[in-house]
Formats: structure tokens, C-alpha cells, sequence
């Protein structure tokens, strides 16, 4: 499994910030030789966290997502606060959805304790995690299950689906358009994604900042079709003033304070979560 080093997760940052950077740059601010810099870009991009370019590297975008493992190593630590996050929006007692990624996987891990939910999914690694815990009753969407990533899609996945409609959809998404647009890289994963959508009475989408800056060929849905949004850092304004504008919660997950205390998640807009928010206007 690819993990990335303290240097390379340092180098991503970076790029999220600038979104690209250069092998002389880098060299001298981690003190280190150019040659150390190719290899730790070169292992970046062998993961398709970033693309070559000349005397450097940039954040990736195409038509493929990146390789599963390399998901899971990326933003982990973000992705544990947006988790915590979006659980403090679910009661016990919940029928949810949770479908496909890596930070809904995260979110899976954080409502293990809980009491008294129905999870429906189409994610064998959702499945695995939620497994252990007596007061979850878990029921797998049936379809082709993709090797890569433990997702089950397909018509039969579509169909599962449209037999339940639950109280809450947390969804995941490979990339964001500033305008509200969801976008994924699966055809297969972005009807299922849909169906879910369709079959929710509020939907969570979980994502980190990074997704701000990539792209993916095709459309999941808009924000405007969501009920609150989780992430990591404040997002773009065209996208959070999309939020606004559509009566979307809009919560940037809490920092880890000082001796492991968390800070306060700030709400932007829609509802007041489950907890207690700094809120103001975009």
C-alpha cells in the first residue's frame, strides 16, 4: 500500500495551496537535494496525486481517479475531522445511505458507537467496519463488486436502492466544480450515486478541500440538490456562495485544539447541526 511520507504530505499541501510547485523550490525548503525531490514527485505522481510538468509538478486531473490506497493516504487526518463532523449531524435511531469513497468510509468508522441505525451501502469496506457493532444493522446493495475499491455497482445496485427511502444519504465525490457541480469518474458509480440522492430525505455530501481543486468528466448532481456539505477548510467563494443561495448547510469540520480538545465546527448557512456552531453569512 503506498503511504505517503511527512515530506510528501507536506508537498501536497503545498500544492493544494499553489497548485503546482517546483523541484528547486522544494529542495530548498526541505533542505534537501533536488534528486530527493524528483523521486518524492515521481512517487506522486506514479500514484496520480500530481502530474509532471516541466521543473515540477501539478495537482492531477483527467479522466481516471487515483489508485485506492493512494485515496486512503491522502488527507487522512482531514478526513477524520470531516467525519467526526458529519456524524454529530446523525441521531440514533437514523436509516441512512452511505455509498463509495474513502472519507465516507472515515464517516463509517466515526458513528461505530451509535444506537439504533439502518445503513444501507454499496461499499464492502463500509460493510467490513460497521460489521462489529450490535446496534447497527447494515444491509448490503448487491451488484458487481470493482476489485479496486470494495464499490458495488450496476443495475442490480440501482434497483436495491430504489427499495428504500431512509432518512439521510452521506455521499462522497471525486471532484467539485466552484459553479455546485458534484463530478465523479465512473459512469456505473454515478447512476448508483444518483439513485441514492433520489431515495434520501436529506443528503451529506463529506469531502475534503483537495477535491476543490480537481476535476472528473461526469455530472453526480448539484449542490442545490444536497442538504448540508462537510468539509476540511473554507471552500471556494463561487461554491459557497452556490450553498447560500440554495439554503445549504455549509460546515467546515473542527480543527484538533490543544491537547487533543477539538475547537467548534463553523456552520455557514441552512440549518444548525447537531451541535454547537459558530455561524455567519459568506
Amino acid at each position: 500500500m503506498f503511504t505517503l511520507s511527512a515530506r510528501q504530505d507536506q508537498i501536497m499541501a503545498l500544492v493544494r495551496v499553489a497548485g503546482r510547485v517546483s523541484v528547486d523550490a522544494l529542495a530548498e525548503k526541505f533542505a534537501v537535494s533536488p534528486q530527493t525531490i524528483r523521486k518524492d514527485l515521481n512517487e506522486l505522481c506514479e500514484a496520480r496525486l500530481l502530474s509532471r510538468v516541466h521543473g515540477g509538478a501539478m495537482l492531477a486531473s483527467g479522466t481516471e481517479n487515483m489508485a485506492y490506497a493512494a485515496r486512503r493516504a491522502l488527507a487522512a487526518d482531514e478526513k477524520k475531522r470531516i467525519a467526526a463532523a458529519a456524524a454529530r449531524l446523525v441521531p440514533d435511531g437514523s436509516s441512512l445511505f452511505i455509498n463509495i469513497g474513502t472519507t465516507t468510509e472515515e464517516f463509517a468508522r466515526a458513528i461505530t458507537g451509535r444506537r439504533g441505525l439502518l445503513v444501507i451501502t454499496n461499499n464492502l469496506h463500509v460493510v467490513s467496519i460497521l460489521l462489529p457493532s450490535p446496534d447497527i444493522e447494515v444491509v448490503v446493495a448487491g451488484g458487481l463488486v470493482r476489485r479496486a475499491d470494495g464499490g458495488i455497482v450496476g443495475e442490480a445496485t440501482m434497483d436495491m436502492v430504489s427499495q428504500f427511502k431512509v432518512d439521510l444519504a452521506v455521499i462522497g465525490a471525486s471532484a467539485l466544480d466552484e459553479d455546485g457541480t458534484l463530478l465523479d469518474f465512473d459512469y456505473r458509480e454515478v447512476r448508483v450515486t444518483q439513485r441514492i440522492i433520489a431515495n434520501a430525505r436529506k443528503v451529506i455530501l463529506v469531502v475534503d478541500a483537495l477535491k476543490f481543486a480537481r476535476s472528473a468528466p461526469m455530472r453526480i448532481a448539484h449542490v442545490a440538490q444536497l442538504g448540508a456539505v462537510v468539509t476540511d477548510a473554507r471552500p471556494p467563494e463561487r461554491f459557497a456562495r452556490a450553498c447560500t443561495e440554495a439554503g445549504v448547510q455549509l460546515i467546515v469540520a473542527a480543527a484538533q485544539g490543544p491537547a487533543g480538545t477539538a475547537s467548534e465546527d463553523q456552520a455557514f448557512g441552512g440549518e444548525a447541526p447537531n451541535s454547537p456552531n459558530e455561524s455567519f453569512t459568506p
